[in-house]
């Protein structure tokens, strides 16, 4: 395999493809720390280092950690695989979807071309359900996670939330056509591998203390017994 990967970086355009996609996936990593205008981390990130939610500690997992800081690429690729999920699933009862279907390549172009429009759309509410959620701390048994929320500061967030998606949607597709692989599947194996370290360190202390526990309660039943 290491042959393969030198002999593959000698090939100019397969070079040109590997350094273009790791410079998408080091723009997606940036963006992934560069915080949302109106927000202040501090309280987002004692709240998720506190692991209280299970779900939204999964959904930042796949943001690649994005989503503790509420940051440009908060919402990570995840409204575009649920539009084209739905797109999918709607060409099967949608007589003029299907239609496009079987169109080839122009009808294709089409169905891709109302999947980023409903990527934005989802992306927008999708922000806006954070954004509510957030500072609505009661819902997640905490406090105001998003504090002197205005109106203004409200929309400048959602908006924001929603560029870094579609942003984001653009990486993906240009890492598809000039790049390496699936643009969008390699944006979701970095988020994942991003968190991968701190998630089999916490597995490898979670398993030694459990091992610990156990051996004191084993100690400390043979001491009754000897007693």
């Amino acid at each position: 395999m290491l042959m393969a990967l030198l002999g593959s970086w000698r090939v100019p355009e397969l070079r040109k493809r590997i350094l273009f996609t790791a410079g998408i996936i080091a723009i997606y990593r940036a963006g992934s720390y560069l915080p949302t205008p109106g927000v202040q981390t501090d309280a987002l990130k004692n709240f998720f280092g506190s692991g209280n939610n299970t779900i939204l500690s999964v959904l930042n997992l796949f943001s690649g950690g994005a989503l503790a800081n509420l940051s440009l690429f908060a919402l990570g690729i995840m409204p575009y695989i649920t539009a084209s999920i739905i797109l999918q699933l709607m060409t099967i009862a949608v007589p003029a979807l299907e239609q496009l279907q079987k169109e080839g390549e122009a009808g294709y172009k089409k169905i891709t071309q109302y999947t980023r429009y409903l990527t934005v759309v989802l992306a927008a509410l999708q922000a806006a359900g954070y954004v509510f959620l957030f500072h609505n701390g009661s819902a997640l048994g905490a406090s105001d996670l998003l504090p002197n929320l205005t109106v203004g500061r409200f929309l400048l967030i959602v908006a924001t939330l929603t560029a870094g998606t579609a942003m984001l949607m653009w990486l993906g597709e240009l890492v598809t056509q000039r790049g390496i692989g699936n643009g969008m599947s390699l944006l979701i194996f970095a988020s994942i591998m991003t968190s991968a370290g701190t998630a089999v360190n916490a597995w490898l202390n979670g398993g030694t203390l459990e091992r610990l526990s156990l051996r004191s309660s084993r100690s400390a039943s043979s001491s009754r017994w000897s007693s």
